[in-house]
């Protein structure tokens, strides 16, 4: 939905700025954002076939907390990596594991 917060984008133009998800994958959670209504598509029948996504002013609306949300993630990601550490190391141990072993 980031890749909208600018401009109505293609599907391909998407796909590409996205990088390693599947064309089904993409379609899929597109007709979901589609239907629950944060995205708009129009389709172009031309050949091949464009289609452009847009947000709507209700996918507009949301960008504000997802937004929020990457600003704490980013500012954050020290903390929780931390968490990460300390919680593989009890594992590990809970597991009869030495603390140093790296994890798989």
């Amino acid at each position: 939905m980031r890749m909208l917060s600018t401009r109505g984008q293609r599907f391909s133009e998407l796909r590409r700025g996205i990088g390693g998800i599947s064309q089904k994958m993409l379609t899929s959670t597109l007709r979901a954002l589609e239907r629950d209504g944060y995205l708009s598509r129009k389709l172009t029948p031309t050949s091949p076939p464009r289609t452009d996504y847009a947000l709507t002013a209700m996918g507009r609306e949301v960008l504000k907390p997802i937004n929020a949300l990457a600003v704490w993630a980013l500012e954050n990601r020290e903390a929780v990596e931390s968490s990460r550490r300390r919680y593989d190391r009890r594992a590990r141990t809970a597991r009869g594991e030495s603390v140093h072993t790296p994890a798989r």
